[in-house]
């Protein structure tokens, strides 16, 4: 788990470089050789620290396989760092462009490789998520708690933003997330046809693989059930980096990872993630076609 869980926040790192190498390539001022050099040396030593990530570990060479994961990584974090001191400062990255990338770099990055992962434990995702166990009644209570929990999250969600714009002696703005402010401003088809896609097809299995299926149980089989549950659910909510959602996707995970537990199928919580997902974007859409946008 430990392995897994350094890979995927390599490539979400390796995400970051590319998005802003993809900015800075499109700017109008671009960046100069020597945000490419570096940057582009920086995905490099990203590459070799997966490789040594996704080579077997055992106990007589896990000292240098750390020592060398370490130099690597944290050369390219070096190296990064340099790259954007070198860049200009005058290029903003595009929100849709930047959403995507973001998006593929973590909830597909951590497709990937649980899907190595499950494979390398010589099983099955049917074995391993339940993923044949009562599948129609799975889904039927996957749409059932997020019809049921979607108003739900929503109110949380105001109670918590009023909290924030009104909390003593400092009123705190949140800012949108950056996937609806990408939403939002998707002008062409196509770009709302692939944010929609990340969003509904490919986060909900991602994040439901990650979080229910891969650290929420191995948490619980070390004998720390309820640090498992509220343990996974706080990370969930955190990950989404949004102060006036994060309440209500707190509770939302929590609702989750019973689900799971009640179904015993993995499909429950992903339907429910992704028919909470779409819900959302209907209600943006709905939003933005009442004011004219």
């Amino acid at each position: 788990m430990v392995r897994l869980g350094a890979a995927i926040f390599i490539c979400v790192f390796a995400g970051s470089l590319v998005r802003e190498l993809l900015t800075r390539a499109g700017g109008a001022h671009g960046a100069g050789v020597g945000f490419f050099l570096l940057a582009g040396a920086a995905l490099l030593l990203l590459g070799a620290a997966l490789f040594l990530v996704r080579k077997p570990w055992t106990f007589e060479n896990l000292t240098a396989r750390v020592l060398r994961l370490m130099i690597c990584f944290y050369a390219a974090v070096v190296l990064g760092f340099c790259a954007e001191k070198l860049a200009s400062k005058s290029v903003e990255p595009g929100a849709v462009q930047g959403m995507l990338v973001t998006t593929l770099s973590f909830q597909g990055s951590a497709l990937v490789l649980i899907a190595l992962f499950v494979r390398q434990h010589q099983a099955r995702w049917n074995e391993a998520w339940g993923f044949s166990h009562h599948w129609p009644q799975a889904l039927l209570f996957g749409v059932l708690v997020a019809f049921i929990f979607f108003p739900i999250g929503w109110g949380l969600q105001y109670v918590s933003l009023q909290f924030l714009q009104h909390v003593p002696p400092h009123p705190i703005q949140p800012e949108e997330q950056p996937a609806i402010h990408a939403l939002r401003i998707a002008g062409s088809p196509v770009d709302r046809l692939a944010l929609g896609a990340v969003t509904l097809l490919l986060a909900p299995p991602a994040e439901e693989m990650l979080f229910r299926g891969v650290l929420y149980p191995a948490i619980k089989q070390r004998g720390f059930p309820r640090l498992a549950l509220w343990g996974t659910s706080l990370l969930f909510a955190a990950m989404h980096v949004q102060l006036d959602t994060f309440m209500p996707l707190f509770i939302f995970s929590v609702f989750l990872t019973v689900l799971y537990e009640k179904t015993d199928n993995l499909l429950a919580p992903i339907t429910a993630h992704a028919l909470f997902n779409g819900m959302g974007l209907l209600n943006l859409y709905l939003q933005q076609k009442q004011i004219g946008l």
